[in-house]
């Protein structure tokens, strides 16, 4: 399986489960970290540059990387959202090679594809993940947040926003 076969949007989106067998469970689990308060001063945003498909372990990377600069940094002083959900369920139709494979292998033949993973359809501008803390963090925050945007498949840019009480 190679990333670049699994990151453009081409067609419909895989992501009725009820109607899918063995599609495999998203590896991100948590969506939300840090302390839910209500008078946090700005919320900073990391979204997409271009409309690409994100593996669900890049966004488990993102949270991770995102979470452990932002903890270290601030302490507690943070409220981390992810914002988007792996719905998409990966397929590949799996090809034998050696001696013998033609005889074994029936090519294109029934090619649909099995369930191998999930991904998170993102498009151009949608915001990936918010920050919420106070004023005097920002620089902190947007180093976390440049960190976490080089795990991000095509790259991603910051937006800063005041909240207005």
């Amino acid at each position: 399986m190679k990333a670049r076969n699994y990151r453009s949007i081409r067609g419909q989106l895989y992501t009725r489960e009820e109607y899918i067998s063995g599609a495999p469970q998203p590896r991100i689990t948590r969506f939300t970290h840090g302390k839910h308060r209500d008078d946090y001063e700005i919320e900073m945003k990391l979204i997409a540059n271009e409309t690409v498909l994100v593996r669900d372990n890049a966004l488990e990377a993102i949270r991770i990387t995102a979470n452990k600069n932002l903890a270290k940094r601030i302490g507690d002083e943070y409220y981390l959202r992810i914002l988007i959900y792996p719905h998409h369920v990966l397929r590949e139709n799996k090809m034998m090679t050696g001696a013998g494979a033609d005889r074994l292998q029936e090519g294109m033949r029934r090619a649909f594809g099995k369930p191998i993973g999930r991904a998170a359809a993102v498009r151009r501008g949608q915001t990936i993940l918010l920050v919420r803390t106070y004023k005097r963090h920002e620089n902190k925050v947007r180093e976390a947040l440049r960190i976490a945007a080089s795990k991000f498949p095509k790259g991603a840019r910051m937006n800063v926003v005041s909240i207005v009480k």
